[in-house]
């Protein structure tokens, strides 16, 4: 299990902090949908998301050309409510990227979970 200080040193960085507020807040993003909404490179977010896999707060799946992450549903309780609060009382310090994300041309679609 990850434990506070695993945590806050993973978000400690702008683009890990804000790539994993905008992934708890819409379920899943692939990571040209967060190239797009960071506006930032695609080795800088694949690097940042790297290192939130390997701390166990994100997981990856691939669906044909991309990639997509999404929290761990293991996180213990507490992380997920540090997420949720810090989401909500910080909108306007996300409001750039999440409008950005909002406007993005061919976002991929995602199938369906099966079963």
């Amino acid at each position: 299990m990850i434990t506070p200080p695993e945590l806050f040193k993973s978000l400690a960085d702008e683009t890990r902090a804000r790539a994993t507020l905008l992934i708890a807040d819409q379920g899943e993003l692939c990571v040209c949908e967060l190239m797009c909404a960071l506006d930032d490179s695609q080795p800088k977010v694949s690097r940042h998301l790297a290192q939130l896999r390997s701390s166990g707060l994100l997981l990856d799946r691939r669906q044909g050309q991309w990639v997509y992450y999404r929290l761990n549903p293991d996180l213990p309780d507490w992380v997920q409510q540090v997420l949720q609060v810090t989401f909500k009382a910080n909108a306007g310090w996300l409001r750039d990227n999440a409008t950005r994300l909002h406007n993005m041309d061919g976002r991929p679609v995602r199938e369906a979970a099966c079963c």
